[in-house]
């Protein structure tokens, strides 16, 4: 992922959803990341994330969110929050992936204009090539997974690594 995300995850606000350990957003912000927010349901894998964060010397730089992400990104909307780099890692196969992105499109706002989505799901899930002003423009498999690269587009930006789409 963050090999094709390039340096523009340098300087993005960060979203981790179903942050788990909070690894991918920790990474994140090991390559620059101007701050990342990590939303977990689990409370003692939420204080996992803040103390690995710690840890790291991102305290500062991190906000974790214990709660089910479909109210959570609700509340960020309203909050005004946006998110230049979104990444999703739903559990496989229960149709959180597609509830997730179908919330992502239902807040556009939520993901700035030029901001990307990332989103981690089994091959078997399957995901539209537009939802709700995303743009798939990379799919890339990797035994039973998927990362689909989906961008709120912007007249005249290619792929991050100048690749065609799938």
């Amino acid at each position: 992922m963050f090999g094709v995300l390039g340096e523009r995850v340098a300087g993005a606000v960060f979203l981790d959803l179903y942050g788990g350990v909070g690894s991918v957003g920790l990474e994140a912000l090991s390559r620059g990341a101007e701050r990342a927010v990590f939303v977990e349901w689990h409370p003692p894998a939420a204080r996992l994330i803040a103390e690995n964060a710690a840890r790291a010397g991102f305290q500062e730089r991190t906000q974790v969110i214990t709660g089910r992400v479909l109210p959570v990104l609700s509340r960020l909307a309203r909050e005004g929050a946006v998110f230049d780099v979104v990444f999703l890692d739903p559990p496989y196969g229960v149709g959180e992936v597609g509830k997730a992105m179908a919330a992502l499109a239902r807040l556009p706002a939520l993901v700035a204009v030029g901001g990307w989505v990332v989103c981690q799901r089994s091959r078997r899930e399957e995901l539209e090539e537009e939802i709700g002003g995303l743009l798939r423009k990379r799919e890339s498999r990797f035994g039973e997974t998927v990362l689909d690269f989906y961008h709120r587009e912007v007249p005249g930006r290619g792929l991050p690594d100048g690749g065609q789409q799938r």
